[in-house]
């Protein structure tokens, strides 16, 4: 169960970061899933320890793990459009 609530929040976390970083025309439901995923990820490994919390990776689902999981998604984003575009945009 606590998969499944991974994968949903991950992708509403990272279509949400990808409206906000303006790359949700490029992507699909299947990649704003792995981004939100991915993005959780960072957040476990360099935004939580920062801000304190818990990443939803680890079955935490309070706000700030939602939060820190948005801006590891929104992270992942801004390296991805530096490397593609040149600019975070």
């Amino acid at each position: 169960m606590t998969l499944l609530l991974i994968l949903l929040v991950g992708g509403i976390l990272g279509w949400l970061a990808s409206i906000l970083m303006r790359t949700d025309a490029q992507q699909g439901i299947f990649l704003n899933v792995i981004v939100g995923i991915v993005g959780a990820l960072i957040a476990g490994f360099i935004i939580t320890p920062l801000i304190g919390g818990a990443p939803i990776t680890s079955g935490s689902f309070d706000l700030m793990s939602l939060i820190s999981s948005f801006l590891g998604a929104v992270v992942l984003l801004a390296i991805v459009n530096l490397f593609r575009r040149g600019s975070v945009r």
